[in-house]
């Protein structure tokens, strides 16, 4: 859908959680460029917020920015009394696996009982609505396609696999994913329930693979491939997802689910490997030698399925989404911007992260 379309679409007022994150701040980006919504962006500000990503929009009269824990049921309430959101996009989350294996009780507190706490103040709001108001009011809970486990060599997840979650991230999300569907089924709140592949692009916290191996390969590093690099993953550029995540909350019905995926599968090392070939080109290495000499194996993660891949023909089918950006558009895009914003990326690292392993602890 082009801004154009979008523009056209009545303004809602829209609740974004964890909209100082990745994929919510490129949520909030596009809105504020491509559409006249009015958004409130609820975020805790944990380590990988970074309100640094919305400074471009900070000063657009049709946002704004609330410090707030989803885990606060008082604060949700009073959030949705003052500002009488007609969406409320669910994006706060802890997301990233490695972490989960070092310390899974943050992610159950965040990602299940932050829901939880969230479903009940949004339900006792939306009892309260009347008319029209009430009958398009949507809660949008956006999720992972690790809830559905590994996949072989072949096939494709669709939103009618079953759940298999694999780590204590996948297994948070998956629990969330639950809670909203019965929320739905049970006290009838109007949901949709979105499940993306792996995002990329700008603004991604340096934890996750592809702004990890960049910065790396940037200061002369190893890049730490787990394995034999073989696990594969379908890959969607971030600006490609909050396209979707919009034309699905503003034209899904309730009580759907949709999965969001670019077509883009790639192995860990054909990612890393994407990478580097882009360093070679905008940044050569003075020695003259390629940054894939710098490519390390490392044991493997805990747990590390092997393959995730995604069926987004719903999607394309029913609301007209399809991705637009390619993964080599992509991975160009994305290492440039890391290239020309080291203002964004080298506080990170000397603060919040500094680019150590994670994940290698045992239960």
């Amino acid at each position: 859908m082009t801004a154009e379309t979008s523009m056209t679409r009545p303004s809602l007022r829209i609740l974004v959680t964890g909209g100082a994150g990745f994929i919510g701040s490129a949520l909030v980006r596009h809105l504020m460029a491509s559409t006249d919504h009015q958004v409130l962006n609820v975020d805790k500000v944990t380590y990988a917020g970074n309100l640094a990503s919305l400074t471009s929009v900070e000063a657009n009269p049709r946002y704004a920015f609330l410090k707030a824990d989803i885990c606060d049921a008082a604060a949700m309430r009073a959030a949705l009394a003052a500002f009488r959101p007609q969406v409320v996009t669910h994006l706060a989350a802890e997301s990233h696996v490695d972490r989960s294996i070092d310390g899974p009780a943050a992610f159950i507190e965040t990602n299940i009982v932050g829901t939880f706490t969230l479903l009940s103040a949004v339900t006792d709001y939306w009892r309260d609505l009347a008319g029209a108001e009430r009958e398009s009011f949507r809660f949008h809970h956006i999720s992972t396609d690790e809830v559905f486990g590994s996949l072989g060599a072949e096939g494709f997840f669709t939103e009618e696999t079953p759940y298999s979650p694999r780590s204590p991230y996948s297994a948070s999300k998956a629990s969330s994913d639950h809670l909203v569907r019965a929320w739905q089924e049970t006290y009838g709140l109007p949901t949709l329930v979105t499940n993306c592949s792996n995002n990329y692009g700008p603004y991604h916290f340096p934890e996750k693979l592809i702004p990890l191996m960049i910065i790396k390969g940037l200061a002369g590093e190893a890049l730490p491939i787990y394995g034999k690099g073989d696990n594969i993953r379908d890959w969607l550029f971030v600006e490609d997802h909050v396209k979707a995540l919009t034309r699905v909350f503003e034209a899904g019905a309730a009580g759907e689910s949709y999965i969001i995926g670019g077509r883009a599968e790639r192995t860990n090392l054909q990612v890393v490997l994407s990478i580097c070939a882009c360093l070679d080109r905008l940044r050569p290495r003075a020695d003259g030698q390629s940054y894939a000499s710098q490519i390390s194996y490392v044991t493997d993660r805990p747990g590390h399925d092997h393959r995730y891949a995604i069926d987004p023909s719903k999607l394309e089918r029913d609301l007209g989404w399809t991705a637009q950006v390619t993964f080599d558009e992509g991975i160009e895009a994305t290492t440039r911007w890391y290239l020309d914003n080291e203002w964004w990326w080298r506080p990170i690292l000397a603060g919040t992260y500094s680019g150590e392993r994670l994940g290698v602890k045992s239960a």
